[in-house]
């Protein structure tokens, strides 16, 4: 069975470009949210098994919907997508309950790798020190 993902991002591009990477990976996107709020409603409707979760955008941010999700279902493994120099931000969301991150400009076999790790539970222990590195 395909790996069910949710796409948040504000910007239709992105999400467009994700849906591509994902769905020519055999994953399905079961759905696409423009803000947080929108997010957290999509995920309790759809149940995706991965939410790549956008940081900045109009609402609700990507943070807020990452507290609020984990709130309601704990076990939610959720991606963080973040801009170069956006280091902080990321932290924060990793500290909210994000399981891993990638960055934009999106490299399809780092999306593909992060989605694959996180839906097996397979959570970086030095998520931390390469976030040093790549930001």
């Amino acid at each position: 069975m395909a790996l069910k993902v949710l796409i948040v991002d504000d910007a239709a591009f992105m999400r467009m470009l994700l849906k591509d990477i994902i769905t020519k990976a055999g994953m399905e996107v079961v759905g696409e949210a423009a803000n947080g709020q929108d997010a957290i409603q999509k995920y309790n409707e759809l149940k995706p098994d991965v939410v790549t979760m956008d940081i900045t955008m109009p609402v609700m941010d990507g943070i807020q919907a990452i507290k609020e999700i984990k709130k309601q279902d704990p076990a939610a493994k959720i991606i963080v997508c973040s801009a170069m120099g956006q280091q902080a931000m990321v932290i924060e969301a990793i500290q909210a309950g994000a399981k891993d991150f990638i960055v934009k400009p999106f490299q399809a076999n780092r999306v593909i790798e992060a989605i694959q790790k996180v839906s097996r539970g397979d959570f970086t222990p030095l998520l931390f020190h390469r976030l040093k590195q790549i930001l």
